[in-house]
């Protein structure tokens, strides 16, 4: 329980950072920072799993702390659907169409990026 409170706050603190850090580049906090962190959370539980897959045989603590903490607080899937709700109240379909297209689909081919980046490091830096 411990590793799953540290990631938590750690994971917290992260997306409070990327979010607004987001926000000074767009102009807007809304959807642009959710999707960065969407997508980057994506990204990085690809590459945790995969090196848990290469190098812990039982990662239950690294999994809590990394996994299920950290990742758990960083991203964002109840902001995205607020956002979502917010979008179809305004009537602004395209872009709440856009939004679950780019956090959903971008999503899994960040997880994939992931697993990819962290396979390759592994046939060209361990193998």
């Amino acid at each position: 329980m411990i590793f799953i409170f540290i990631g938590g706050g750690l994971g917290a603190l992260s997306r409070h950072y990327v979010y607004n850090i987001t926000a000074q580049f767009t102009g807007s906090l809304m959807l642009w920072g959710t999707l960065t962190v969407n997508l980057s959370g994506s990204f990085l539980i690809g590459i945790f799993f995969q090196l848990m897959e290469y190098t812990l045989q039982h990662p239950s603590d690294l999994r809590s702390l990394l996994l299920i903490g950290f990742l758990g607080a960083y991203t964002t899937f109840s902001t995205y659907s607020l956002e979502n709700y917010h979008l179809l109240k305004q009537g602004q379909i395209k872009l709440f169409l856009l939004n679950i297209l780019l956090n959903n689909i971008l999503g899994i081919i960040m997880v994939v990026l992931g697993i990819f980046s962290v396979k390759l490091g592994y046939r060209l830096f361990i193998k």
